[in-house]
Order: structure tokens, then sequence, then C-alpha cells
């Protein structure tokens, strides 16, 4: 079959990953402008579309027949081509967040739920929610309730994210203090870059079961496949792919101490996934030039504020190696900007191993000094420790944990 995505700007898409895992190497994108769309539409050569921003509803008038579905929401992110060449529409978005949402533990009737935002994904949300009888609060900047009063729910149990704060570039932003709804057990975010949001870091610390929307465009997507083939698609087939593709998408982000062997690891850890490589001293050099002469000069609370400012873009990255500074550990925001989209190894090496040259902080202080104050603060970064003693061993050791 000849199938595809439909949209204006399609270049950060997982979608071809995505069905490249159900079968479909040959998925294409398309993108078409606005005025193209009418004789894309009509004369396009495609089976089956995925249709995304800005066109769920502006391809609503070439649909010669929709689903319940698509009338029920008012938008298609699905579209058949039939064999007399009229077009059907479908939404498969009720589908992908029922998947996510029963992943999740569902919801009951009576009990509340707050949706975040007012556009078509949070429609989509609370037409499922409502069909399981929740108690469906949406929440937006002018609306009934907004980002000011949703503290007055604070008997909701589920809370859903269906707006773009958050989401890459703009890492790192959040609309609602969940210090503020105590009685929530789930906390669900339909971004998916990056893996984790702010909201869902949030959610984590406090103990809440939290996800991304990643599941739900897998989804949907296996939704969409069944309608274009007309053959039924296992489940087990979603959670197969979800894990491969989280696996590919999370970075590996390596911590230790200095001259641990960090940026060596790394970069054969990069060259063996086929990965880009980056490490953050590297990456300050070309800020602020060589990072002694700039420890002198400005002083260690200078460098780790350049630090931070560096982590913060690399975390942004997805599917990457990234090499830190040993000193990373020492400022904890720079956990939430590695670990939203990353797994943390630890590489631990013998202290009598460890260069000292050109690291100002080796050189001031005393190498077990140092591992005694930083030791508890890399056991909090850590997701995973492995021993470096050999190069190719440690290597193979992270290849299979993460594996």
């Amino acid at each position: 079959m000849r199938c595809g995505l439909l949209g204006e700007h399609l270049s950060h898409s997982y979608s071809p990953q995505i069905h490249g895992l159900l079968g479909d190497d040959s998925y294409a994108l398309f993108e078409v402008e606005p005025l193209k769309l009418q004789d894309f539409l009509e004369n396009g050569e495609f089976d089956g579309i995925n249709v995304t921003i800005p066109y769920k509803k502006a391809v609503m008038p070439f649909c010669a027949e929709l689903s319940e579905a698509a009338k029920a929401m008012g938008c298609v992110n699905t579209l058949l081509r039939r064999k007399d060449g009229s077009l059907f529409g479908d939404n498969t978005d009720l589908n992908g967040f029922l998947w996510l949402l029963e992943r999740n533990g569902g919801i009951c009737a009576g009990e509340k739920a707050l949706v975040l935002g007012s556009g078509g994904a949070s429609s989509t949300v609370q037409a499922v929610l409502r069909s399981f009888g929740a108690n469906c609060v949406e929440v937006s900047r002018n609306g009934k309730v907004n980002y000011v009063n949703y503290k007055e729910h604070s008997d909701a149990v589920l809370l859903v994210n269906a707006t773009p704060v958050g989401m890459y570039p703009n890492n790192g932003e959040t609309l609602v203090d969940l210090g503020a709804l105590p009685k929530l057990r789930c906390v669900l975010d339909l971004i998916y870059n990056p893996q984790r949001t702010r909201l869902l870091l949030d959610a984590e610390q406090r103990g809440i079961r939290a996800e991304n929307g990643l599941s739900m465009l897998v989804a949907q997507a296996k939704r969409a496949r069944e309608i274009w083939t007309g053959k039924r698609i296992s489940d087990s087939f979603c959670d197969d792919i979800l894990c491969k593709l989280s696996a590919q998408m999370r970075n590996i982000i390596l911590i230790g101490m200095p001259g641990s062997g960090k940026s060596t690891v790394g970069q054969l850890l990069a060259q063996r996934l086929g990965r880009s490589f980056y490490d953050a001293d590297a990456e300050i050099v070309k800020k602020v030039g060589p990072i002694p002469e700039f420890f002198e000069k400005y002083g260690e609370a200078r460098f780790r504020q350049i630090e931070t400012e560096v982590l913060s873009e690399l975390g942004k990255k997805s599917g990457c190696v990234i090499a830190t500074g040993g000193g990373c550990v020492t400022r904890e925001e720079n956990y939430l900007w590695l670990h939203q989209n990353g797994i943390i190894v630890r590489l631990n090496r013998s202290l009598e191993l460890l260069p000292t040259d050109g690291r100002p902080i080796s050189q001031s202080t005393s190498l077990q000094a140092l591992f005694e104050k930083r030791d508890p603060l890399y056991t909090q970064f850590a997701d995973l420790t492995v021993e470096n003693v050999n190069i190719e061993q440690t290597v193979q050791t992270i290849l299979e944990a993460i594996q």
C-alpha cells in the first residue's frame, strides 16, 4: 500500500519509524502547502494517509464518508482511499488515548479528571474519559476553570496535559503545581518529546504514576493501519514497538568522577549504536575557551552556571550519547535536564587510575575527598552503575543493560 503522513511541516515526525516497525518501510512524509491541499487529496497517489496539523479539519469537506468517531470529534486524522477513488475519514486518536489510559489504570465513573487545554486533543481526551462516566473538568487560560483556580479541584485523581506546554524546544515549562492536587494517582502528558516533560518529572518525584503520549501515537498508528489494510493487529505489537521506539529516542548519559573514562566509553558506545556523541566539556570549551583558564579567572560557581546552560541544551536532544563533566552532579537542576530524555549511567574507576592533568578540581582537592563528597550525588543521579575496568567490556555491559 502507498501510505504516509500529510501535514505542512513534518521533519520531526516519528510516524515513519512507527509504521516501519508495523511492517511498512515505504511510509512517506507529504509536506503540502495549504493552497495545494485540494489537488493532493483529489489527485495524490496514496491509499492511506495520516493527517496532522494543520489539516485535521481542512480535509473533512473532501471526505465522501466520515466515521462516527470523526463526526463526534469534528476532525479527521486518518484517510482511506476507497476503490472508487473517494475518501473515507476516521479519527484514531480516540483509540490511541484509550490505550494510554487503560495502560495506566483507567478511571471509574464519578471520579474527577482535570484536562489541560481546550483544543482538538483536549476534546479527544474528554470524549474518552466521559465514556467511562468520569467527571471531566477542562482547564484553560480563559475558561471557567483556569490555571489559577484549578486548585479548587483538589479531589482530582487524574491529570492529562493536552497542550503543547513543555514540548521541545520549550522544555522545562509547566502549567500547574501538582502539590495543589494531593489526590492524584496518575498524570498523563500527550507530549512525547521530551520523553519526560517537567510535568511528568514533577509527578515522578512525587511518586505519582506518569506516562507520556508516545504510546498514544503508537496505538493510533496501529489502528490506522488496520483501517487501511482491513487486517487486525495484535496489541502486543504496540508494546513491542513502544519499547523499541523509546529505546531509540532515549539518550545515554555518562556521569562519574573526572577521568573515569566517560568520553572514551561514550565515543565507542555511540559508534556501536550509530548515534551522535556529545562531550559536555567540549561544548563548554566552544562557549568559553579552555576550562582551566576560565576556572582560574571566573571561579567554580560561574563555571557551574555555564555547565548547566550547556547541559540544558544537550538534554533536549534525543537518541544521543552524552558524556558529562565530573561535577555536573553538584547542581540538582542538572538531573532534570539529563533525566528528561535519558538513562543516566555512572562509570566507576579506581581512584589511583584517575588522571588529574587539566582538571582544576582534581588538582586542588584530594581525589579521595572529592570522591567522598560526590559519591552520594552520583548514586542519586544514576539509573545504572558500571565498573570501568576494560573499555570494551564496559561498553558491552552498558549495551546489554539498556537493551
